[in-house]
């Protein structure tokens, strides 16, 4: 997943479309136990434990691994999120909580860009003096280089968005920096760096959206010379406070140390209070969620919440409840039902899905209601052009209608049902219950689904973004999530439906949906300076979405997470669906 921001802010300028979180305290010193300082989802709304304590070691675990800590190929939300310990970007969400998070403010940049008349041609000064852990200058080059890497030629790294390849200008026939090693970024017209401190981007039509992608990590720079293609995620060459010790192994360990050339005047994202962050990779979701518990780690990496086990445990625990918080992520979590595998290139056998699927039995699955609530359309409800009135499949209760499903059934000419796969992510408990779930419900009209179980970090470049993957493994189903990469219907639906987005590797457009009236809206909105002309674009989008049986709504997710009580300056940042990691200190030594 990724990802991902929540409401719209046209160019730095805040809307009141977002989950709320203010200002407020709360403490302690260990793990759970009761206190009166603190409350149940009091970090949704308040800032828990404030502190400008330095000092200490912040300690995460996750029960996955990286797609990559490589911020130029990455595309899970929690992975934007922990990235900006060591890779500044142009742009950044405001460190606060509320509805001022999703501000747009400087980073790398002296200010917010500035545009010229008709929004195709973005101007960005970056500032002076800045330097990576080497002590070496970072200049303008550095961050065209590392946007040309992560999105132009065969050679691009595969995980992430391909914004600047779909917007950029004079790049048609740039073949990316690894086709030539001499010149490497010869051809690339789209962004000019007329000096050391100046980037132009110059778009293809207008788009004035195009700030938010500037957040993106993807803009953290990348010297050429220290450049290693995939590998280079062993070591990232430090922008941030924190620098690698070490290199970062894979299925193992990820530790930052103070980066020394770090300049904290310069810097209004991150406090770095810690002086050590060590990162556990692999380790099971419940021994996860125990330790969080027992107070020998901190945060969980993933950021989605505890799993099925210790929830049901807590929730119900007057001692432990005040560590919780249930903020509503803006996260959708869904199934992927795939328009080229067999049968489900038919679009009555995909509705018969639609039709059977019992919702409430999958809102369960992750939780109940203080893990979501049951939608009937793809757009979380605080972005603008979000439809609560779309709900093209009803069924009594939330329960599926069988009667329809079969008549779908038959409409396809699949009157016994069929089979298909549904890859899931292993290592989330809450993601297999929901698979199990949905199997259960359809193996009620004769649909039978296998479920294959795949590792998180492997699963959406390899296994679900793969198309010739799920072809061949005729994959008809997937459980998958999406926060949006910026606040917007086209932050949030554009990298899964539409057409344009289906890539070879790293596609997140599973479904590979290739509708041409949702293709030609996309095409349109990019164009549409009027913000209410542009959500009802959205909303037109997400009706035709569901209009197609792409998409199996799951949950409008709210998570359920846990803060020691060590944890200090903890909120729920509405840009990146979980606690604010650059935010965080620890009383831990």
């Amino acid at each position: 997943m990724r990802k991902r921001a929540l409401g719209f802010v046209a160019l730095g300028a805040a809307s009141a479309l977002l989950l709320s979180a203010c200002g407020g305290d709360g403490g302690g010193d260990g793990g759970g136990g009761g206190s009166a300082d603190v409350a149940y989802d009091q970090g949704t709304t308040e800032i828990v434990n404030p502190s400008d304590q330095q000092g200490g070691t912040l300690r995460y675990a996750i029960s996955a691994d990286f797609d990559s800590p490589d911020p130029g190929n990455t595309y899970y939300g929690f992975s934007w999120n922990f990235s900006r310990y060591y890779a500044r970007t142009l742009l950044a969400y405001n460190s606060e909580p509320g509805e001022a998070a999703t501000e747009l403010v400087p980073d790398l940049a002296v200010d917010l860009p500035e545009s010229n008349d008709d929004g195709t041609e973005w101007t960005v000064e970056i500032k002076e003096g800045l330097t990576y852990e080497d002590g070496s200058e970072i200049v303008a080059e550095d961050i065209k280089y590392a946007i040309a890497r992560s999105n132009f030629g065969d050679q691009a790294l595969p995980n992430g968005p391909k914004y600047f390849s779909d917007l950029l200008a004079d790049s048609d026939d740039y073949e990316g920096p690894y086709a030539n090693a001499s010149d490497p970024l010869a051809g690339f017209g789209g962004v000019e760096t007329p000096d050391d401190h100046t980037l132009v981007f110059h778009l293809s039509k207008p788009f004035s959206e195009f700030p938010y992608i500037l957040i993106q990590p993807q803009t953290a720079p990348v010297p050429a010379e220290a450049d290693t293609g995939e590998q280079y995620q062993s070591h990232v060459l430090s922008s941030g406070p924190y620098k690698f010790d070490g290199d970062y192994e894979p299925g193992s360990h990820l530790n930052l140390v103070r980066n020394e050339e770090w300049d904290p005047e310069s810097d209004p994202v991150r406090p770095a209070l810690p002086d050590r962050v060590t990162v556990e990779l692999g380790v099971e979701q419940n021994e996860i969620d125990q330790r969080l518990v027992n107070g020998e780690l901190d945060v969980d990496l993933g950021g989605t919440g505890l799993g099925p086990a210790m929830k049901g445990q807590v929730v119900t625990d007057d001692s432990q409840k005040p560590y919780l918080d249930n903020p509503p992520t803006g996260a959708l979590r869904y199934f992927n039902v795939n328009t080229v595998v067999e049968p489900l290139d038919d679009l009555a056998c995909r509705q018969a899905i639609m039709y059977a699927a019992d919702h409430e039995a999958i809102q369960r699955a992750w939780g109940g209601e203080i893990g979501g609530e049951i939608p009937t359309q793809i757009m979380p409800p605080q972005l603008p052009g979000a439809d609560d009135s779309i709900d093209l499949y009803p069924s009594e209760d939330n329960q599926g209608d069988a009667d329809k499903a079969r008549e779908k059934l038959e409409e396809c000419g699949e009157d016994d049902g069929f089979s298909t796969g549904l890859g899931v992510r292993g290592d989330r408990p809450t993601e297999v219950a929901a698979a199990e779930a949905l199997q259960q419900s359809l193996s009620e009209v004769g649909i039978d689904i296998n479920i294959e179980q795949y590792p998180s970090d492997t699963f959406t470049n390899t296994q679900a973004g793969s198309p010739d993957f799920v072809h061949d493994n005729e994959m008809g189903l997937s459980v998958y999530g999406w926060i949006p990469d910026w606040p917007s219907g086209y932050g949030f639906m554009s990298k899964i439906v539409d057409g344009d987005s289906i890539v070879d590797a790293g596609n997140s457009n599973i479904s590979e949906l290739d509708d041409p009236e949702i293709n030609e809206l996309f095409d349109q909105v990019v164009e549409t300076e009027d913000p209410a002309e542009r959500s009802e674009i959205y909303s037109q989008i997400d009706r035709l979405v569901m209009e197609n049986a792409a998409i199996l709504p799951g949950v409008f997710e709210k998570s359920v997470t846990y803060r020691p009580e060590n944890l200090t300056n903890v909120y729920f940042h509405a840009g990146y669906a979980m606690y604010d990691y650059m935010a965080l200190g620890t009383t831990n030594e």
